[in-house]
Parts: C-alpha cells; structure tokens; sequence
C-alpha cells in the first residue's frame, strides 16, 4: 500500500470513491415508519443496506478497494479474513474485476454468509475463531499467493468506500441531527462520520455496540485502545475488535456508544421486521436499539439509522422471532 492509501481518508477520497463504485454497488433505499417515529419521539430515516450486492453495506469498501488496485497487482488477487459480510463481499467485488479472492473465516462463523462467499466463487480458508489465528492465516495466504491484503476495517480504502453510504443518505433524507451506525471493527461509523462531518460538522455521530462486544465504549472511556476481549454477542457481524485507525476516527469525531444487551437487540429486530416489514441482521437491529434506549437524547431530532445488512441465519432467526402477532384469516 502506498503512503497516501495509508492516510486516514477525507471527504475528497469518500466522494471520489462513490464514482469509483457507481457502476457496481446498489443505491439502496431510505424507508421511513410514523408508527417508529410515535415510538421514540423523533423521525427516523433507515437506510438499508440489506439491499446493497452481497447483502451488506460491506461491498462498498470492498468494491473501492479492489478497484483501486492498479492493474498489475489486481492480478494477484486479494486477501481478507472474515466472518461473514466483508468476505462475500471481497468475493463479489474481486469478480467485477475477474481477479481471484481468498478469505480466512473463523470456526463457527454463520452458515448463510459462508454460503455467500463460496458462491460468490472465493476460496475459503478455514483457521480457529480468533483474532490472532485469522490475521495469521491472511497472512501466511498472501505471502504465498501474492495477493493483496484488504482487510474488513482499518483499510482506509475500505473506510472511504463505507463512507459513500453516508453522501447517499444525507443526499436523500436531507437534514439529519443524528445519525446511527452499528460498531464491530470500526470502518462503517468511522466512513459515516467523515462523510457526515464533511457535509454538516453539527451531525451528532453515535455508535451501537453490544454490551458483550463493547471494546469501543471500554476504550473511549479509558483513552486507551481495548486489544483483548472474548466477544460474547448474538451480532456475529460486531465481533471484531475496534482497530487503530477506527478508534482514532471515534475520536476525532466525538462518537457516542450505546452499548446494548441482545435481548433489546433482538426486541429492536422484531420491530423491524413488524413495522418496516424487512429481515435484518441482529448486527443491523442495534442501531435502533440504541435509539430506543435512549429516547430522551434523540427525541424531536431527525435521525439517521444505517441498517447495515441483512444476511440472516433465517431458520435460527424465525425460530427466535415466533410466534409472533398474525392477524386472523378472516381479516379480523
């Protein structure tokens, strides 16, 4: 990676990377429900990222970083680890370009998302769901293929791609007070805000974390950056620990996290599906979770929420969601 793809990205390199995705990535929808606006007191505009390709907000970095490579090193491939959502996306991202991709998934990771990576034509690589155990094994595959390593959240390109989804909601919500991210690793919130800030500086950035995975909250509250926790969360997709750039982002940007149990993160999921009638992922239901658990902060204001995927383990989900509230067949 160059000196310039090492710096942090700025509203310059988020606008440039939406015109380097356009011709790949969905604009996906903003949905809206008055009855989720009576419930917390403020207007709520979703942006859904369940419709994006590959099924999370997650092609958008992984497109812009592979179609930054120049030429010769595309060639090469690329290299990720990942759980789930960043890894079907390299795969799809590396196939507009027709290069190989390679992904390193840790033991346990949901079935639905390995599927997505296998179909998406990557090659998988199976290591121990650690941190340490896939950052080794994503090494050990690009010294041996030669292969460029785009990892899920400190790669600035990946943040600058992430940060396009931003411009699209403010470009169609209009003024926000607020917006909402999910944090696992970082790059979603961290891409959000640069875009936001660059926009309208006054944005009030806040983050949701769950409370087994709340390295992001822990470290803002000690200064320090958290580099060993065991997450113990439902949000396979916010597992990842914060990373070095991500956290500096938190920073700069004064993010406030919401740390949430699972249970009010699935209440949150259930609302989704009932009111805005789409199927989230857990990791996608915080946000609003963390809206309405702290409606005081956010009533009478204009809020964005990025619902950031929708890759669903459907059988385990249903079997959490039911029963749930059906009408009568005679329409009663």
């Amino acid at each position: 990676m160059t000196p310039s793809e090492c710096a942090v990205p700025d509203s310059a390199a988020i606008a440039a990377a939406a015109a380097r995705i356009a011709p790949h990535a969905q604009r996906t929808p903003v949905l809206h429900s008055r009855s989720l606006d009576v419930l917390t007191g403020a207007t709520l505009l979703f942006k859904c990222e369940s419709f994006q390709r590959a099924g999370s907000f997650k092609f958008r970095g992984a497109c812009n970083a592979v179609w930054s490579l120049d030429a010769a090193t595309a060639a090469r491939g690329v290299v990720t680890h990942s759980s789930g959502n960043h890894g079907a996306a390299l795969a799809l991202a590396a196939r507009t370009r027709g290069i190989a991709a390679h992904v390193v998934v840790p033991e346990g990771a949901v079935a639905a998302k390995l599927a997505a990576i296998t179909a998406a034509g990557a090659v998988l690589h199976r290591c121990a769901p650690t941190m340490v155990a896939r950052e080794a094994m994503a090494e050990a595959v690009r010294a041996q293929t030669g292969a460029s390593l785009i990892h899920p959240y400190t790669d600035p390109r990946v943040i600058a791609g992430q940060g396009t989804l931003a411009l699209e909601l403010l470009q169609e919500a209009g003024t926000l007070d607020a917006l909402v991210a999910p944090i696992g690793g970082g790059g979603l919130i961290g891409g959000c805000a640069i875009a936001a800030h660059g926009i309208d500086p006054r944005i009030e950035i806040h983050g949701a974390e769950p409370r087994g995975a709340d390295d992001a909250a822990r470290s803002l509250c000690s200064g320090t950056r958290v580099t060993e926790l065991v997450p113990q969360t439902f949000c396979d997709g916010l597992r990842g620990l914060i990373g070095a750039i991500n956290f500096e982002l938190l920073r700069a940007h004064s993010v406030q996290v919401t740390t949430l149990d699972d249970a009010a993160t699935f209440a949150a999921l259930r609302l989704i599906w009932e009111r805005l009638k789409i199927l989230v992922e857990p990791s996608s239901a915080i946000a609003l979770a963390a809206v309405l658990a702290r409606r005081e902060r956010f009533a009478g204001k204009r809020v964005g929420i990025v619902l950031s995927g929708g890759n669903v383990d459907l059988d385990a989900c249903l079997a959490g969601l039911a029963p749930v509230s059906i009408k009568s067949r005679d329409g009663g």
